[in-house]
């Protein structure tokens, strides 16, 4: 990798309030109405994918409002998350005190960077990195996964989830927009997509993935896996022909590597 010194400086963990946690980071609905104990369909899935054990050492990298700690811990885990951002680190303090003698598993959290892991070597059953790929400069998400592959048991997982996926507003938006500019709906698709996203996640999302690229920064950091796109469930609202038109794209190679919008990865350490 070129010398950090010439990268893009980290952000700052101060862009990182609570009321960002509490409006703009996935899953804010759901930590609101019921305090952690539910989680939205896109971390459900990407927690499911982990398959949490009683008695696995599990770290939660970038842990947010700390409700994953909680999950593990409920399921018998030893759950420890870092976040580097000072309001995260309390909101995920507040989170675990509630299990705290009551969940099987320990809970603990740290402000620290993913890139110098306050943790001992093959440590870890599972490292878990949710939607913080793409707060990562490269450079930084680099480092990062060289600390996960230190961390991690030479048999333990390391499990992504990133959104949204770059090859859909770099070439499908462009085209889905004209499609409905023919329609009569341009009104409703700006030229930028990233006007759909919440407007603080615009100057904090500095390193978004397409399943090439996702893949690539596991392989140089010395993983490999499983990576794949994935949607939200796409409710029916329009004709026959356009739901059949979507369905397609989303179903068929490689029409869904573009339109596609969530990226998961599952993967290991490489054996030499």
């Amino acid at each position: 990798m070129p010398d950090t010194r010439e990268q893009p400086r980290p952000l700052d963990p101060n862009l990182y309030t609570e009321e960002y946690f509490l409006t703009a980071c996935e899953g804010y609905d759901e930590f609101a109405a019921s305090e952690g104990q539910h989680l939205s369909r896109r971390l459900a899935a990407a927690f499911e994918l982990a398959e949490v054990r009683p008695g696995m050492q599990i770290l939660d990298v970038g842990c947010g409002r700390g409700e994953i700690l909680r999950h593990c811990a409920n399921l018998g885990a030893d759950a420890y998350g870092i976040d580097y951002a000072p309001v995260a680190v309390r909101m995920s303090a507040n989170v675990i005190q509630s299990v705290s003698g009551v969940a099987p598993g320990k809970t603990a959290v740290y402000q620290a960077d993913a890139k110098k892991l306050p943790f001992p070597t093959g440590y870890f059953d599972r490292v878990l990195m949710f939607d913080v790929v793409e707060h990562l400069h490269p450079w930084e998400l680099h480092e990062a996964m060289l600390e996960v592959g230190r961390v991690l048991k030479p048999d333990g997982k390391f499990i992504i989830h990133t959104a949204p996926n770059v090859w859909y507003d770099k070439y499908a938006y462009p085209v889905v927009r004209q499609f409905r500019r023919l329609l009569g709906q341009g009104d409703k698709y700006p030229k930028d997509p990233r006007q759909f996203l919440v407007e603080h996640n615009q100057h904090v999302h500095v390193n978004e993935q397409s399943l090439w690229s996702m893949y690539q920064a596991l392989h140089q950091a010395g993983f490999s896996g499983k990576v794949w796109l994935d949607s939200p469930p796409q409710k029916p609202r329009e004709g026959a022909v356009l739901e059949a038109l979507r369905g397609f794209v989303f179903k068929v190679a490689p029409f869904r590597w573009f339109f596609e919008r969530e990226v998961f990865a599952v993967a290991g350490k490489r054996t030499p």
